[in-house]
């Protein structure tokens, strides 16, 4: 015996179907919004375009006001004020464009690393502590055996108070331009988009090609960069944020160009506060580089990220909204 027919009532005249994405839309959106590739290329135009319209405007003051042409010089030695007018353009110009991307992808500043309200407490000055003791280490290794000295006071009287002072605030501000322009909305986004450590390796080994310019570098010497990247990474997954890497970028900087004297990353310090002198094979003093390129360096971080896993355990650094 059959089974009687059922008839289904009609569709009401003005139902719609659910439209399906188009190509186009599945290539530029997510179900989170704007893929992360998009987002990482309008964030690099915005820069680009501050970086263009700043210098469009120095050209024409040089050439129109003061009727001197640019002249395009690399420095061979590091001082405060390159110090400050490199890395703080670089910090003022990624956090323009991170705040820009706040509007288009509603979120808050303070999520792509360097939220106000952990600025300059605990983890900054954790990190600042650790940076000048790793710096010391790795120069006291080398001194160990019989490769670096100390020879002396380089400044006294008022200079020592305004040099200190001035050092203080730039390698500030350097730890702050360097880290929010490699690990803050850049890694923030990647993530996103192909995971933390793949994003991670991509960035740290741009930091390190970033440095391949600095008078004097070498491949080891650009090698210790690339670790110094990871290990920051490191310092952001487990804390959340990038004071305590901000901190530790700081706190080697200063101890390494201001207080011990010594090359950073090739650059020649200036007002430094002690004479230091260096002897024997480029493998243990880092040679033109500085002790960044000494083997001490990579075994140095190798040691503090260990001690670091030991008192943060668990990661707290998970950007939402994977596209």
């Amino acid at each position: 015996m059959s089974e009687p027919a059922i008839n289904l009532p009609p569709e009401p005249s003005g139902a719609t179907t659910t439209p399906q994405p188009s190509s186009a839309a599945s290539i530029f959106r997510g179900p989170n919004g704007i893929r992360a590739g998009w987002r990482v290329l309008i964030f690099l135009a915005i820069v680009a375009g501050l970086v263009a319209v700043v210098n469009l405007a120095v050209w024409v003051v040089l050439h129109f006001f003061l009727h001197r042409p640019p002249q395009l010089q690399i420095a061979s030695a590091l001082s405060p004020t390159t110090a400050v007018l490199s890395d703080g353009a670089i910090f003022v110009f990624t956090a323009i464009a991170a705040l820009i991307m706040t509007r288009i992808e509603h979120r808050k500043w303070g999520e792509y690393g360097l939220p106000a309200r952990f600025a300059f407490r605990q983890h900054f000055w954790l990190g600042s502590l650790a940076g000048f003791l790793a710096i010391s280490s790795s120069l006291f290794a080398i001194f160990a055996l019989h490769g670096f000295h100390l020879t002396g006071l380089a400044i006294h009287g008022k200079t020592l108070l305004t040099a200190t002072t001035a050092w203080t605030a730039a390698f500030v501000v350097v730890g702050l331009g360097e880290e929010f322009a490699f690990r803050g909305y850049l890694q923030f986004t990647l993530t996103t988009g192909m995971g933390f450590w793949p994003a991670a390796i991509l960035l740290s080994a741009l930091f390190g090609l970033a440095h391949a310019a600095n008078p004097g570098e070498s491949k080891f010497g650009l090698l210790s960069v690339v670790c110094f990247g990871l290990l920051f990474c490191f310092f952001l997954r487990r804390t959340g944020n990038l004071w305590w890497a901000v901190g530790f970028h700081a706190g080697w900087d200063w101890g390494q160009t201001f207080f011990y004297g010594v090359s950073d990353s090739g650059l020649a310090p200036y007002h430094n506060l002690f004479n230091s002198s260096f002897s024997g094979p480029a493998w243990l003093t880092g040679g033109s580089v500085g002790p960044e390129a000494s083997i001490f360096t990579p075994l140095t971080l190798l040691v503090v990220g260990i001690l670091f896993s030991r008192f943060y355990r668990e990661n707290h650094y998970q950007p939402l909204g994977e596209a």
